[in-house]
């Protein structure tokens, strides 16, 4: 964190607020919703608290269920809950109350205050996807749902532990060959290499695209290193990535009462592949889950001027954390770097934001059309 990001927040009031709220923590599970809670003031999702794993099924248990946030409403997408099944609840199923309290109402009472978020898109998401329903296994829940035509039920929803949940199933990378000679490119992960491994393995067959759509819009980052390897197949000339800067501190220049100093990494431009190049339109997809490395792409792309970035703001939040053990297990991560456009450009806190803004609509996603691949494609071919 940087002082400066503390103008607005009394770092030591805050402390001091607390430390009596730590004492009076009677368990493990009290005392970490605490630290969660002073945490997430700091509204960075490069800073936070992590409870031990034996903590998981009193925090992080949750339905079997995945959600999207479209038009400020909460949709289910993938159910995995037999009960709702059997009660012919579908995708696209609106979830409008959790025990007779409005859905946004309940899940700002239950986990509003220890969500670590960088701006308000990225909030929304933690809220209402990625921790949407996170509690206790033990407690009963109940939904009430509207369908698309209106009509209103109410069910039952148990929570299921963090092993037990059904994950999205997408990997790091997948793609296509769309109608028109486009190819489309997932890149769901720069969590290790296998995005920009598989990227180039396929990229004689891409490369016969008149265009490649990238999409990153599930990509919550990894190695900024792995999206820059794809970046490089783009252009024949050597691109600049974000640039990033870190606290210098020197404990005799806090005696003498002078600011702190930052020191700057070297901006080294990320060099073209020689042996891989692609001339054609390129569309960058985005949306409010494009997070850490994946924003990292993002600005580097657009730096490029090598194309357009279609859909929604970005979370709006990278950086390098330094990670701390904690007492009871548990962790802590607090962002070391800061990082801008290479011309100084904030997007951290902002979101890296999109050309051309496509919002997804509700009736879109239960026509099973994508919104902003659609735009995208009209994009390309206009």
């Amino acid at each position: 964190m940087y002082t400066k990001t503390l103008r607005d927040l009394d770092w030591d009031a805050v402390y001091l607020r607390y430390l009596p709220k730590v004492k009076a923590a009677k368990s493990t599970a009290d005392y970490y919703r605490v630290l969660m809670e002073m945490c997430a003031l700091l509204k960075d999702a490069h800073t936070n608290v992590y409870p031990p794993e034996t903590l998981y099924d009193n925090i992080y248990a949750k339905p079997d269920i995945s959600t999207e946030f479209i038009e400020n409403r909460v949709i289910i997408n993938r159910i995995h809950d037999d009960n709702l099944k059997q009660r012919g609840i579908v995708r696209g199923t609106e979830i409008t109350h959790v025990n007779n309290i409005p859905v946004q109402d309940y899940m700002q009472q239950s986990l509003g205050s220890v969500i670590s978020a960088s701006t308000a898109q990225d909030r929304n998401i933690r809220l209402f996807t990625y921790q949407f329903l996170s509690g206790p296994m033990a407690e009963k829940l109940t939904l009430t749902v509207r369908d698309a035509e209106g009509n209103m039920t109410t069910s039952p929803i148990t929570r299921v532990s963090y092993e037990q949940r059904h994950g999205s199933g997408a990997g790091p990378f997948s793609w296509r060959m769309l109608p028109g000679q486009i190819a489309y490119v997932a890149l769901n992960s720069f969590g290790d290499d296998t995005a920009a491994n598989e990227y180039l393995k396929a990229f004689p067959d891409i490369s016969k695209a008149k265009a490649i759509i990238f999409d990153v819009r599930r990509n919550g980052g990894g190695s900024g290193d792995v999206g820059f390897r794809i970046l490089k197949t783009l252009s024949p000339k050597p691109f600049a990535t974000s640039h990033a800067a870190t606290r210098n501190y020197l404990p005799s220049m806090r005696a003498w009462g002078r600011p702190d100093t930052m020191h700057d990494f070297s901006d080294e431009l990320e060099q073209a592949d020689p042996t891989h190049q692609f001339a054609g339109k390129v569309v960058v997809l985005t949306s409010a889950m494009t997070f850490s490395a994946a924003e990292d792409f993002a600005v580097a792309f657009d730096g490029m001027k090598r194309g357009v970035m279609m859909g929604e703001a970005t979370g709006g939040s990278t950086g390098q954390p330094l990670m701390l053990s904690l007492p009871g297990g548990g962790r802590a991560r607090i962002c070391t770097k800061q990082d801008t456009y290479p011309d100084g450009k904030a997007f951290v806190g902002i979101g890296v934001q999109p050309h051309i803004v496509v919002h997804p609509t509700i009736a879109d996603f239960r026509a099973n059309r994508d919104t902003v691949l659609e735009a995208a494609i009209a994009e390309v071919n206009k």
